[in-house]
């Protein structure tokens, strides 16, 4: 027979028993294994790229197919894109004079002449290696791919030519195409495509000389990978990898929409069956049903065969105000039916919040609805988009635009158009900038134009920051203002933003006088 093991403490007396927990009694209650609501959801602690690798096609497959089929689906992607990138991204070029020994005046006429180059290579199709599209037609489908497919990928090119005059130019390629030869399985080197060292860092791609699902042809090179290094080895970049990193170890990003895919098909197979039903009840406005017995059928028209005979001849005409007459026997029931079901709208947009928070953008615009919303609410919804929009673009120009930028500077730098002593070792004060996107836009043009007057005013912002949150360049603004004065001046004309600052002037000697 066990007996019992009394435990003691460090004086010799007896401790108590220690309590036994039942298993369902956890720290935490989302830990509990035992409970109704979460004995079924067991989930393992994988890795990121466990959980990603293996169902990134089938997720970016599901995400191309919503956004081209569900408009609510396309109406979010394209609303993201119009805020985030709209007509394109417009270089400010702000180099760090101070890390290079230089001043402020340096800084700006340094940053007008490579703007404008830039403008002549960016604003063209010769940054664009199958000539379609120039930079902001290619910084709108990196984006686009980086909501779809979950990133981009773009090859930085050598392409000397007489009709170029920068051999640098960008070939955006199909994300689908990176991938490990030969359906390698991967290992701690090779994930998905990506060669890394032991750190993570990536060292070389692997990616297919032909789309995988490409089926309009035969393509030799379906079954063929090109290796490309991360970088040369004087440390040009040779791939622009574009993608969020969600996890520590993650190699690949994920479609915004991974986390609303079932969330959407599920609407919209519902919302489709609702609008077959809707389909269905408008075509059937009654029933007509026979009262009359056979027999008496027999005796009025002589047999079924005279019967339907007659009914066939039976025409009724409609027109404004008529009384129609009914075949003999006939009996009208009236078709009401009880779908589509009363709650459809209320249930639909109670769907659509819990998608629209899934995308991180308020619904009001993922439904461009705002016919229940007042000014606050709206205000409030575009402020918490704006704060998303922001992040997006930040992410866009830090790691897609910026990398552009900085490999047409160092080709800008070594044909001697741009001066920067000692670029390489400088790279990052050379190539320091802020990316101007689509312009935030006004609830109250009068009200906010007031507040920008007066952030600017107490010192709070600069004419930079008002004109950049309107997607505008504060030094092409100056130049047109000051061209437009100068050209009013001629004329004779008043200028109008000069008016208010004597009556200003005058009103303040006025107050003063008075004080005094």
């Amino acid at each position: 027979m066990r007996q019992a093991v009394q435990i003691l403490d460090r004086h010799g007396n007896p401790m108590p028993a220690p309590r036994r927990f039942a298993a369902a009694d956890t720290s935490y209650d989302g830990a509990s294994m035992t409970s109704r609501e979460l004995a079924s959801w067991q989930v393992l602690p994988t890795s990121a790229d466990a959980e990603l690798l293996p169902e990134l096609s089938t997720l970016v497959a599901r995400s191309r197919d919503l956004a081209r089929n569900n408009g609510i689906a396309s109406s979010g992607i394209q609303a993201i894109l119009d805020n985030v990138v709209g007509c394109g991204l417009r270089l400010n070029s702000t180099p760090d004079y101070r890390a290079l020994g230089r001043d402020k005046a340096w800084a700006d006429a340094w940053s007008a002449t490579v703007e404008a180059k830039w403008r002549a290579w960016a604003e063209t199709t010769d940054c664009d290696a199958a000539r379609s599209l120039n930079f902001a037609g290619l910084t709108v489908q990196v984006a686009r791919a980086g909501l779809l497919n979950g990133e981009g990928l773009g090859l930085p090119l050598w392409l000397p030519s007489r009709d170029r005059t920068y051999a640098t130019c960008i070939q955006l390629v199909e994300a689908d195409r990176l991938s490990n030869p030969l359906g390698e399985q991967d290992s701690a080197t090779l994930r998905g495509g990506i060669e890394i060292d032991r750190y993570g860092a990536p060292q070389a791609y692997w990616i297919r000389n032909s789309h995988p699902g490409d089926l309009l042809t035969w393509d030799p090179g379906l079954y063929q990978w090109t290796k490309v290094p991360a970088f040369t080895h004087w440390g040009r970049r040779q791939v622009i990898h574009v993608h969020d990193r969600e996890r520590t170890g993650q190699s690949r990003g994920k479609p915004l929409l991974s986390s609303v895919l079932s969330q959407f098909k599920t609407l919209d197979h519902y919302g489709r069956a609702e609008l077959q039903a809707a389909v269905v009840n408008a075509m059937i406005a009654a029933f007509v049903k026979s009262t009359m017995p056979g027999d008496a059928l027999v005796d009025l028209f002589g047999g079924a065969d005279d019967y339907l005979a007659a009914r066939a001849e039976h025409a009724v005409h409609l027109k404004g105000g008529a009384v129609l007459p009914l075949f003999p026997g006939d009996e009208v029931q009236a078709f009401t039916p009880a779908r589509p079901a009363a709650a459809f709208d209320a249930f639909t947009k109670s769907v659509l919040r819990h998608i629209s928070a899934g995308l991180n953008i308020p619904y009001e615009i993922l439904m461009k609805d705002f016919t229940q919303t007042n000014y606050s609410s709206a205000r409030a919804a575009l402020l918490e988009a704006w704060r998303f929009f922001n992040g997006r673009r930040q992410w866009l120009a830090t790691y897609w635009a910026s990398p552009v930028f900085e490999l047409w500077l160092e080709e800008t730098v070594n044909l001697g158009e741009v001066e920067a002593l000692d670029f390489y070792r400088n790279r990052y004060a050379y190539t320091r900038c802020r990316w101007i996107g689509a312009g935030k836009g006004w609830v109250d043009p009068v009200k906010e134009a007031q507040a920008a007057k007066l952030r600017m005013e107490i010192g709070v912002s600069t004419l930079e920051d008002e004109c950049a949150e309107q997607g505008k360049d504060w030094r092409e603004v100056a130049e047109q203002r000051a061209s437009e004065a100068a050209l009013l001046r001629h004329l004779g004309l008043p200028v109008p933003w000069e008016q208010t600052a004597p009556t200003a002037a005058a009103g303040q000697t006025a107050d003063q006088t008075g004080d005094n």
